[in-house]
């Protein structure tokens, strides 16, 4: 990997650990992303929640609500066909109605199950390389003026195992969870000083519909739910996070 691996001793996030910020998640509705989205406003912070699927973010803005979260700011993007105009819309209706942005975590994803590459339908792969790899440059770099504007601010990028997606059969997935990785590793050496900081998360396994797909011979409820990354995500956008800078969190068991 080009990122250094870390360790750190992670809990749940305090109250008040992110109070007065504003953190974007990708994929909010998604398995990770609406636990990510939890967890960040149990810490205080007032939580975009981005995806394409308006119904089901509204779903997640009145669970959050009825959870007496703070209040939730929907603001739907399809990542499959957003443009750079569309990355900009979504910029500056952050900066319009919240004034600042103090995290983004990205954690949306494409995976149309494991595939051999000479069977890989050639838009499925486009696809997931949009959603994973283009959309996440695309956001934030959109967003980096915001970020750089806060004291205290860090992009999050959602990695998987390279010992697993590396193998036979991952196609797009694999290949683009690896090139994520190449881009925070870029965006760190452009921005290894500062306020703004990027970081990874490399989870253990979880009880994700993207698990249940790659795994399908696997009793994925045996697995655990995507709490305990969420908190240590909530954990790398908190002040705590600085020790991680430029680094992938590895929470894998060992």
């Amino acid at each position: 990997m080009a990122l250094p691996l870390v360790r750190l001793p992670v809990d749940e996030a305090p109250a008040g650990l992110l109070a007065g910020k504003v953190v974007l998640v990708t994929g909010a509705y998604g398995g990770l992303g609406s636990a990510v989205a939890k967890a960040a406003a149990r810490a205080g912070a007032t939580v975009i929640l981005a995806g394409r699927r308006k119904r089901q973010l509204e779903q997640l803005y009145d669970e959050m609500v009825r959870a007496g979260l703070p209040e939730p700011v929907i603001h739907p993007v399809d990542l499959e066909v957003a443009t750079p105009v569309d990355y900009e819309a979504l910029a500056d209706a952050v900066e319009r109605d919240l004034g600042r942005l103090d995290g983004i975590v990205h954690a949306a994803v494409s995976f149309t199950g494991l595939t051999p590459l000479a069977m890989h339908k050639p838009d499925h792969f486009l696809r997931a390389m949009h959603v994973n790899v283009s959309a996440p440059f695309a956001i934030t770099q959109a967003c980096l003026p915001l970020l750089k504007r806060a004291d205290d601010s860090a992009v999050v990028f959602v990695l998987d195992d390279p010992e697993l997606v590396s193998r036979a059969h991952w196609g797009a997935y694999g290949a683009s969870k690896a090139a994520l990785e190449r881009l925070a590793a870029i965006l760190h050496e452009e921005h290894d000083r500062g306020g703004f900081r990027v970081q990874a998360v490399l989870p253990a396994p979880m009880r994700t519909a993207l698990r249940r797909e790659a795994y399908f011979g696997e009793d994925t409820l045996k697995q655990p739910p995507p709490d305990a990354t969420a908190a240590a995500i909530v954990h790398l956008l908190g002040p705590g996070g600085v020790a991680a800078r430029g680094a992938v969190l590895d929470l894998r068991r060992h």
